[in-house]
């Protein structure tokens, strides 16, 4: 019987693939040392940078540093339970996060697992958390207002859908009051909303949330939460986690909004890391790429092109300054990534000017192009306006005598900052915005004491949606300063002004009160 080499060669072939498919060839490795949020692994060779690894306890961790002899790895858990010996594998996949509408009203840590207690999230879809950011062929040029319900803002530094604009200044002065505001004013605008917690306190973060629901505005929001009792790592990875389920609804074609509070406390993180990795040091101990760290995030922020779908992802990144020093390392790397900056001064916060935000450093390099056509008419040339008037205001404090024309100015002045003022969560419809700014720049208010302001401010927006509702729908439907819209709006103004002047809206309500029967 004779055989044939070549079957035989062929049979061995088919039985050594057959056993190969059967090894387990993932890369394993075993722990080093382990602690603060990170391990050193010895072994596997094969892994890649961002490759997410297993520890033996199910904890997941992520490959950061590739070393001659060992991998650096930071752990996106409890890493207390990593002991050293264990073994370590290798995955082959990057980290990824569930993403859709299953999260939307939810409570989630940066890897995608409740917080709330309300069961599990079950998705269909999951994104990678490191992206390329889209290039600049894949965009369109910021064009869409996003409103943020704030006068002080959409007047002065206006938000566009897709724009980066940096909310920066000390601790305590508003900074996550304006982020809330701008959730909560997205009710009706169909914009999905993510709030993005890096080191703050859980209690803090407890209390925004609910204030989110007591709104209704969790409906369509999602907060992932590192908070200050998280691991270096997981603070590390939020901002990132919460983008990625943020882009979901961009590159569907949708709108989003995404609050990072805030990258400081996530730079902190990312050096400790660094500086544990044994990374080298530079300034503020900072490692030499935490400017890559905050740029590769806030670049996936973008307005995309038609052909893409046109959705957007606007960002409010938040920057924590010590004692005003907006030249530190972090503010001035945030300031030079972002489309504009809202810098909130505490002199004006702890004077009651609330929002506290400074007219002369704040910008929007966005701009007019931001606005609806009358709020861009109406609040043309107002921060310049405020800006003049806290110059000229410094000067009058020297005990100077002032000419009529200068006193008029400041009287002007001091009636726009009243009128700027805003209570917290209290997010304020754009055309009451143009009404009430309109008043205020146009002189209607000059004769006002200056205390009374918010006052007439309010009556007058009940006035206008009680007995003038027809004005309030054309100035909404046609959104620009027409010589009718003026006629309008000046007739409503005097109007009111009448009643004003007489205790009208007061005297009516006392009469109501008298014709009610009272009970007993």
């Amino acid at each position: 019987m004779k055989f044939n080499s070549d079957e035989i060669a062929s049979v061995i072939q088919q039985e050594i693939e057959n056993f190969a498919s059967q090894i387990d060839v993932r890369d394993v490795g075993r722990v080093l040392e382990v602690g603060d949020g990170i391990a050193r692994v010895y072994g596997l060779s094969g892994v890649m940078a961002q490759e997410m690894v297993e520890f033996a306890n199910g904890t997941i961790g992520l490959a950061f540093n590739l070393e001659e002899n060992s991998v650096g790895i930071i752990i996106l858990g409890d890493y207390l339970n990593i002991a050293e010996g264990e073994e370590v594998r290798s995955t082959g996949r990057l980290l990824s996060v569930p993403v859709g509408d299953e999260l939307l009203g939810r409570v989630v840590d940066p890897l995608g697992n409740p917080l709330d207690g309300k069961g599990p999230i079950i998705t269909k879809q999951r994104r990678p958390v490191e992206i390329i950011a889209p290039g600049v062929a894949e965009r369109q040029p910021v064009s869409e207002p996003l409103q943020t319900g704030l006068k002080a803002i959409d007047a002065m530094t206006p938000i566009g859908r897709g724009q980066r604009e940096l909310v920066i200044g000390d601790r305590k002065t508003g900074k996550t009051a304006v982020g809330i505001d701008t959730i909560i004013n997205q009710r009706d605008s169909g914009v999905k909303c993510f709030y993005v917690a890096v080191g703050q306190k859980e209690s803090t973060v407890a209390g925004v949330i609910e204030k989110l629901r007591e709104t209704g505005a969790m409906d369509y929001t999602t907060v992932i939460v590192a908070g200050a009792s998280a691991p270096a790592p997981l603070q590390y990875v939020a901002p990132y986690s919460g983008t990625s389920m943020a882009e979901h609804y961009m590159f569907g074609g949708q709108h989003a909004l995404i609050v990072y509070d805030d990258l400081s406390k996530q730079a902190v993180a990312y050096r400790q890391l660094s500086l544990l990795l044994r990374r080298p040091p530079g300034r503020e101990a900072y490692p030499g790429d935490v400017f890559y760290c905050h740029s590769r995030l806030l670049e996936r922020s973008a307005k995309m092109s038609d052909e893409l779908g046109g959705g957007s992802l606007t960002s409010l990144p938040i920057i924590e300054t010590l004692e005003g020093e907006v030249s530190a390392y972090i503010p001035t790397n945030v300031i030079s990534i972002t489309d504009g900056q809202i810098y909130l001064q505490p002199d004006l916060f702890f004077a009651g000017v609330k929002p506290a935000m400074n007219a002369g450093i704040s910008v929007s390099r966005v701009g007019g192009a931001a606005q609806i056509k009358i709020m861009k008419k109406v609040a043309g040339g107002l921060r310049l306006d405020l800006a003049a008037f806290r110059e000229l205001e410094a000067f009058a404090q020297l005990g100077t005598e002032l000419d009529a024309a200068t006193q008029a100015r400041l009287d002007r002045g001091y009636r726009m900052v009243e009128i700027l003022k805003q209570g917290q969560y209290e997010p304020m419809n754009v055309i009451d915005q143009v009404l009430v700014i309109y008043a205020g720049t146009r002189g209607h208010l000059d004769k006002i004491p200056a205390n009374q302001v918010q006052t007439w401010e309010k009556q007058f927006l009940t006035f206008v949606h009680n007995q003038k509702p027809e004005v309030w729908d054309e100035v909404d439907k046609k959104k620009d300063l027409t010589d009718g819209i003026v006629q309008k709006i000046e007739s409503a103004i005097k109007e009111f002004q009448t009643q004003y002047a007489s205790g009208g809206l007061d005297k009516k309500k006392a009469e109501r009160r008298e014709r009610e029967p009272v009970a007993v």
